[in-house]
């Protein structure tokens, strides 16, 4: 069974997307989505294995898929790598910065070191990414930047450089959209909320798995998102169908940022669920759940 997304499946036929991060998690299923709907997608990350998997997985479902192992923390590797993708398809139409990672600590236990590493995986390498990308092939010919973020509006406790980074793109998405808007280009961010993405397993023990098992109260929808929930926000704020949109956070987060405590949201299933990504699995730290 393919892709199924939502949207027509020839809406990016003929578009090149680099998708960062496209190895794992939203990244692999947004990248699946996109190669479904007739792009050719331009997978990055720093690791090759995930890479080779995840372009070996879309070309054998028919799709059109390529790879660069990249550290988006290197301005010299992110101009260089830019500079073969353009070369090898002669141009970008779209760049998905979804490329990002961190780990749990209070902010009061964390060092400099660990706080400037995240910092410059989740800001700086999106800065990186979206200045090459534009400068090497959207300038004067236009093109779609789509940031993700996180549901950072009340902070992220235990994972504070992440938020303060999240914030920072979000930010940055929008001095982007007001500086190239005359260039014909398009930024956006999407904000994924809880979603049951491979990130799952890489963090903690069983403290921070029982933290997983409570998120779903924090939603309107009471449960955990899935990737394909993500992607399809990414793909419409990328698509012609969002042509006067930009400069926007949207939050994909199952209602999460109006859930207070001043009005009771008893426990229920009657907001649909949708997973069209074919390959999706569900996250060891929650398969347990109902």
């Amino acid at each position: 069974m393919p892709y199924q997304s939502i949207f027509r499946t020839d809406l990016f036929a003929g578009q090149v997307v680099v998708v960062t991060g496209g190895g794992t998690g939203i990244g692999r299923c947004t990248a699946h989505e996109l190669a479904a709907l007739g792009a050719t997608v331009v997978l990055l990350g720093r690791r090759s294995e995930p890479l080779e998997a995840t372009t070996a997985e879309i070309t054998g479902d028919g799709g059109r898929a390529t790879w660069h192992a990249c550290d988006i923390r290197d301005e010299a590797h992110v101009g260089e790598t830019v500079g073969r993708i353009v070369a090898e398809h002669d141009h970008v139409d779209g760049l998905v910065n979804n490329a990002g990672g961190q780990f749990t600590a209070p902010l009061a236990e964390m060092s400099q070191k660990g706080f400037e590493v995240v910092v410059r995986t989740n800001l700086v390498g999106g800065f990186l990414m979206a200045r090459e990308v534009f400068t090497q092939s959207m300038r004067g010919r236009g093109g779609v930047v789509v940031n993700v973020t996180a549901d950072h509006r009340r902070g992220i406790p235990y994972m504070g450089h992440s938020s303060a980074a999240r914030a920072g793109m979000a930010n940055l998405t929008r001095t982007l959209a007001v500086e190239w808007a005359s260039e014909g280009v398009r930024v956006n961010a999407v904000a994924p909320g809880f979603v049951a993405s491979s990130g799952y397993d890489t963090y903690g023990g069983e403290p921070f798995h029982e933290l997983l098992e409570a998120l779903p109260a924090l939603t309107l929808a009471r449960r955990h998102g899935t990737e394909a929930e993500v992607s399809a926000a990414i793909v419409f704020l990328l698509s012609p169908g969002a042509a006067y949109v930009t400069g926007q956070e949207l939050l994909v987060g199952g209602g999460t940022d109006l859930v207070s405590g001043l009005w009771p949201v008893a426990d229920h299933d009657r907001l649909a669920r949708f997973d069209g990504f074919h390959r999706s699995v569900t996250p060891a730290a929650i398969r347990h759940e109902g």
